[in-house]
């Protein structure tokens, strides 16, 4: 018996062409999905808003006026170093540099 020829999904990964388009979408959701679950994970309200604050710091800090870490941990009533630790958990979660 000759080698029988299957159809597998790395034939058709060459066959047909990929959307760039759809792979920027996908791209974008992944990453959309992993920064809403990371804010998610807070236990209450006022964590989940802290993470958005820390998540916006280090993505886009003009979005919060250039508010440093400190200063949203004053305003959250969180110790500097909570909030430096969710800023590397961020960083390390995202594969962000600082």
């Amino acid at each position: 018996m000759k080698h029988p020829t299957t159809s597998t999904e790395a034939e058709s990964f060459f066959i047909e062409p990929a959307s760039p388009r759809q792979e920027a979408r996908t791209m974008a959701s992944d990453v959309i999905c992993r920064l809403l679950i990371w804010m998610s994970d807070g236990r209450t309200l006022e964590d989940r808003g802290l993470r958005a604050c820390v998540a916006l710091y280090c993505i886009r800090p003009d979005l919060i006026e250039g508010m440093t870490l400190d200063g949203i941990g004053v305003l959250a009533g969180c110790s500097r170093q909570a909030v430096h630790k969710l800023a590397i958990a961020f960083r390390q979660t995202t594969g962000l540099q600082p």
